[in-house]
């Protein structure tokens, strides 16, 4: 026991004499709880939805009315013709959208049956799963309202003229709402980010520890050239890592790639860039390889993990959490991967999210380049 008492001892010394390591052993955690337990909550509420109008009547407007007031919807637009969705659903503005069709309140007027629409991006099948049961629900105790106040109004002709409503759902994207087909593109962005996030850091600190960084130092390599050696190989081996996991999930997992591979791969490219300047950023602000490793995984990959929408969806988290995940760029490439595999969207619709990868790529390299030649001089 004493020789325990002493080497836990011993270990507290060392953790004080070290504040950089006490940081991210202490402070670290008590962040992520503080964030992630706001964050990490998957209710579904706010769902934004945009309803196409084509009968423009009261009916109809009272109809929006019930999903604008509901707290599980908001209503973000009304257009008037179904065609007009598309855009909404497609660069996942909107995640419901209800179709209301022309002669809708005659229809409920004259107590005939009606058919609606409601049209669901099951890209996040989980999400949707929940959202549809809620417009369901809805759109059910809606009815019931209109044929109990048919029933009343009619009471005196000796005959019921209550409406029925026709719920028609269809999802788009992901008919079979399979939540691995949201789940395995995220993953192909996951694990860019684990490896060559990870293996740069590790790969530049480690020449720091055996001392190896000084002498490549005093070589004729310039400082681009050196950086650029340094961090190509794990770009390499992340498009290497592209391929293998597309073609799993799409052969194996026989999740539908409807976009195109050209696209996908110049999109990873971008990402690659941030993460490997991510890497190269951690390596110079770390002195050893634990350090590197501990400040990876608490400080950047952790809460990029939580805070992306790669589990949770960003819409569910507190507002000043949502401002903070634009600082994250697996958030960016989450939306760009599932929407070339699932969506089969272009860089028409997905140009927002490669202008921020790219600015982010930038920003991190600079700012990495600039410190490390400091620590590297």
């Amino acid at each position: 026991m004493q020789r325990l008492r002493r080497l836990v001892w011993k270990e507290f010394l060392e953790l004080r004499q070290n504040p950089r390591l006490f940081g991210i052993v202490i402070v670290a955690p008590i962040i992520q709880l503080t964030m992630l337990g706001y964050a990490a909550t998957t209710d579904v509420k706010d769902v934004p939805v945009v309803v196409a109008d084509a009968d423009r009547s009261p009916a109809s407007r009272n109809l929006i009315a019930r999903f604008d007031a509901s707290r599980n919807f908001t209503v973000i637009d009304t257009v008037t013709s179904v065609r007009d969705i598309d855009r909404y659903l497609q660069r996942g503005d909107a995640w419901i959208a209800l179709a209301i069709p022309t002669g809708y309140g005659a229809s409920v007027q004259q107590g005939q049956s009606v058919a609606l629409q409601v049209i669901a991006d099951g890209s996040d099948s989980n999400s949707t799963t929940v959202a549809l049961g809620y417009a369901t629900a809805l759109i059910g105790e809606y009815a019931s309202l209109i044929a109990a106040d048919a029933a009343g109004a009619s009471t005196a002709a000796g005959r019921s003229t209550a409406p029925a409503i026709d719920l028609r759902i269809r999802v788009w994207f992901n008919p079979q709402l399979e939540s691995r087909f949201f789940m395995i593109p995220g993953v192909l962005a996951l694990l860019l980010l684990l490896v060559t996030a990870n293996l740069a850091a590790m790969a530049i600190v480690r020449e720091k520890e055996l001392g190896t960084l000084e002498q490549l130092n005093v070589t004729p390599l310039r400082r681009w050239e050196l950086i650029a050696g340094k961090l190509l190989p794990y770009g390499v081996i992340a498009f290497i890592d592209v391929l293998l996991v597309t073609a799993v999930a799409v052969f194996w997992f026989e999740v539908p790639f409807r976009g195109s591979l050209l696209l996908l791969l110049a999109t990873s490219l971008l990402y690659v860039v941030c993460t490997l300047g991510l890497g190269l950023f951690i390596s110079t602000v770390s002195d050893t390889q634990q350090q590197a490793m501990m400040t990876a995984t608490f400080f950047f990959l952790t809460p990029m993990i939580y805070l992306s929408g790669f589990i949770f969806p960003i819409e569910n988290m507190p507002r000043v959490i949502q401002y903070a995940t634009y600082a994250i760029p697996l958030r960016y490439f989450l939306v760009i991967v599932r929407g070339i595999f699932l969506k089969g969207i272009g860089l028409d619709l997905l140009w927002p999210q490669a202008a921020a990868l790219a600015a982010w790529g930038a920003v991190v390299l600079a700012l990495a380049v600039a410190r490390s030649r400091k620590r590297m001089a």
